[in-house]
């Protein structure tokens, strides 16, 4: 088995031990916002009485942010800078959340849409940014370690939303706390639209105080990391040449069909009769036990790559993932409910490994393949397959797309991964 030397913890052995915390505190809030969209979904079935497909598609104009935003924001941190792009993301994510305010005011279907829209470009902006900020930051052979660590911040975002999203949004209206299958009248769809007002209103002061606090912030010299490439320093290198990027951006394109499909469809799958039979606002709290598994996954993965090569734990949780879906499609009761919430441990370290994985060796190259990266995370748009799949044959065997997509990121484990150029790197000033 491969193993990497045993070393001190990444975050402790490095002098950006401040910084990297600061960082975290970006990826908790773009985790619990991201699982918060998750917790709406049902709310707005409820409201606007969508169909599965319909419901999808909002994750869909969500995730399809991500591909037309990531290469805007690598030209803007060109621009402007790291820090400067980290707080534009929030302050843009900051005026998505008031613009939802006004959605559910009016409400409208087509603004929560555009809103969404918004906040997810915002999102966008800190992913293409902050992620490879981390993982340049300390030795190449634990980034995927560093990057797993901070990714834990993440899920702790994901873990507290879905109790801030069952008791604020599903708590606070008729049809989270409604049985399955009840039919609200029109005035009651009115009252749950605008019980989002307040957590969006909470959600839009945070990010705006996070903003001020990361501009203040005086980040260290970070090298590479925030080195921004001229084109004749790019010149005779090309992405093509790294089997690990060209196989690992449609790795984190399918990994995101799987995470956002079970995200999004796991409140209206276990409050089916033959599953578990509870109200929506029952099921977003079992929501939290997913991602508090993929919390805790991350933890354990940032301690275990520190001694075992982070594509052989890939391939690992990857065959877990497989095996539990599978048991999530063919068996019924409390045994597929929790089936579905251990997929969250698997899934957990899946993202920041790929995502280390795919730059590996990459040298100048590193800013361009992060950002095909980041726009990979449009793969969860295509969530709305799950969706349509769910109104065709049934929500429980739409699930088979996720098992599907588990073999992919195995694949990428053991073969796709593997290192086949690598480029040259120089230690660099920050600007």
């Amino acid at each position: 088995m491969p193993v990497t030397p045993t070393r001190t913890h990444p975050a402790a052995a490095s002098p950006y031990g401040a910084a990297l915390a600061m960082l975290a505190s970006l990826f908790f809030i773009w985790g619990f916002i991201t699982v918060i969209n998750g917790t709406l979904l049902p709310h707005l079935r409820s409201v606007f009485d969508l169909s599965y497909t319909q419901t999808t598609l909002i994750e869909s104009v969500w995730f399809i942010a991500y591909f037309v935003a990531s290469i805007p924001s690598a030209k803007l941190i060109e621009h402007i800078g790291y820090q400067k792009s980290l707080v534009t993301g929030l302050l843009i994510m900051a005026a998505g959340a008031v613009g939802m305010m006004l959605a559910a005011s009016i409400p409208s279907y087509g603004v929560t849409l555009a809103m969404l829209f918004v906040i997810a470009s915002g999102i966008t902006l800190l992913q293409v940014a902050a992620n490879p900020y981390v993982a340049v930051i300390g030795p190449p052979e634990t980034s995927s370690s560093r990057l797993n660590l901070v990714q834990a911040f993440n899920s702790l975002g994901t873990v507290l939303a879905p109790l801030f999203g069952a008791y604020l949004i599903l708590g606070r209206s008729v049809g989270g706390t409604a049985e399955h299958g009840t039919v609200l009248t029109q005035a009651e769809r009115l009252a749950d639209a605008q019980s989002v007002i307040l957590p969006y209103g909470l959600v839009a002061v945070v990010l705006v105080l996070l903003a001020v606090a990361i501009g203040r912030f005086h980040f260290p010299e970070m090298g590479e990391a925030t080195k921004r490439h001229t084109k004749e320093e790019r010149r005779g290198h090309s992405l093509w040449r790294h089997r690990n990027l060209v196989f690992g951006v449609p790795a984190i394109f399918i990994y995101l069909i799987a995470e956002i499909g079970v995200a999004n469809l796991f409140v209206n799958f276990v409050a089916q009769p033959q599953i578990a039979n509870l109200t929506t606002e029952q099921a977003g709290r079992y929501l939290t036990l997913m991602w508090l598994g993929m919390m805790v996954g991350r933890f354990a993965g940032a301690f275990v790559m520190q001694r075992i090569a982070a594509e052989t734990v890939l391939a690992a949780f990857s065959i877990g993932a497989f095996v539990v879906m599978l048991m999530t499609v063919f068996l019924d009761g409390p045994v597929a409910m929790w089936s579905l919430i251990l997929v969250g441990f698997f899934h957990s370290i899946m993202f920041p490994t790929i995502f280390t994985l795919g730059i590996r060796g990459l040298g100048p190259l590193t800013e361009e393949g992060s950002g095909l990266l980041i726009m990979a995370i449009a793969g969860g748009a295509l969530v709305v397959v799950q969706g349509w799949l769910a109104d065709l044959y049934g929500l429980q065997w739409s699930f088979l797309l996720t098992a599907a997509c588990e073999l992919y990121v195995l694949f990428y484990a053991l073969w796709g991964c593997k290192v086949t150029g690598t480029e040259p790197v120089k230690a660099t000033a920050a600007e």
